[in-house]
């Protein structure tokens, strides 16, 4: 089962998730084999990044869509995760020329320096004009190198957007998508459950000490230690308050009306061309494989005076 762990240590100004993505995982993976299966190293990739967008939407508590994408160079051209409030997440990636056997990230996205990470809140009631909020930053660290996983690009990230220390460690394979977010919380004195003021020093401090801890967790133990296994081994000398876990899982938005909707966005003629040249209207979502099929009867009630109006596209955005 999936699980997503929230704790505090207590004392310290310090906060952790723990994210374990087993079934809704193994979907994702599923769902793609129709239309062909990503590379070894894309498949992880993609787990660490859905595993991570599990983690920042729990960590904000974000009242919309959390998105993140990493645009690049290389060839895997786009990969994109996304997570809502209530935990349902759904991921994909475009992927364009051959992936070379262990490529890490530089190889597959940043290949000449322009990979880009954004990550998009888009409020789920949007006030009249509202728009989504995004930050971008590159695949490279303070001294402009190359970084060379996930977790650092997502760490640097926080630590541009949100003046935020963070540590993240992630991990994925075909049967789990896992990850380990430590962060300091924002306000010196905040969720010290011992009652004292912590001044800037102590927050520090703390941090690097269960960011250190973190750092010393192997790829094998995040893929294969219960939550409870894992906590014990890593902070057995801190006093923990956990909350009762949540269970992330697979969703996606798409729908039949969803996808009639972005046909119509093209119009009559454009679609009729498709028709007479096919016999049907095929279109796909990339998040989750489903298949839509219009023949000419579809189409004809897609743009009759009582068709259904609703809204949205099934395409990758």
């Amino acid at each position: 089962m999936s699980e997503l762990h929230k704790f505090l240590f207590e004392g310290l100004p310090v906060r952790g998730l723990l994210v374990r993505l087993t079934e809704g995982w193994r979907e994702v993976l599923k769902r793609r084999e129709s239309s062909g299966a990503f590379p070894t190293e894309v498949r992880e990739l993609l787990g660490e990044m859905t595993a991570a967008s599990v983690l920042m939407q729990a960590n904000i508590k974000f009242n919309g869509s959390l998105v993140m994408q990493v645009m690049g160079d290389g060839p895997l051209k786009l990969i994109v995760a996304e997570a809502r409030p209530d935990l349902t997440f759904r991921a994909t990636a475009k992927v364009v020329g051959d992936v070379p056997a262990g490529a890490g990230l530089q190889q597959m996205l940043n290949v000449h320096g322009k990979g880009r990470c954004a990550i998009t809140l888009d409020p789920l009631n949007k006030l009249p004009g509202q728009q989504p909020y995004q930050g971008v930053v590159s695949l490279h660290g303070q001294e402009h190198e190359p970084l060379q996983s996930l977790a650092d690009v997502l760490g640097n990230y926080m630590l541009q957007s949100e003046q935020l220390d963070t540590k993240l460690v992630l991990a994925a394979n075909d049967e789990i998508a896992a990850g380990l977010l430590i962060q300091h919380l924002p306000i010196e004195g905040e969720g010290n459950l011992q009652g004292k003021k912590a001044s800037a020093e102590d927050i520090a401090d703390a941090f690097n000490r269960m960011a250190t801890l973190a750092s010393s967790l192997t790829r094998e133990e995040l893929l294969t230690l219960d939550a409870d296994t894992l906590l014990r081994r890593l902070y057995w000398q801190e006093g923990l308050q956990r909350f009762e876990p949540t269970e992330p899982r697979f969703a996606c938005s798409c729908s039949r009306p969803r996808v009639g909707q972005m046909l119509k966005g093209l119009g009559r003629e454009e679609i009729d061309s498709v028709l007479a040249e096919r016999g049907d209207v095929e279109v796909g979502c990339d998040f989750c494989g489903l298949q839509y099929s219009f023949d000419a009867v579809d189409v004809g009630e897609l743009f009759s005076d009582k068709a259904a109006q609703s809204g949205g596209s099934s395409t990758m955005q």
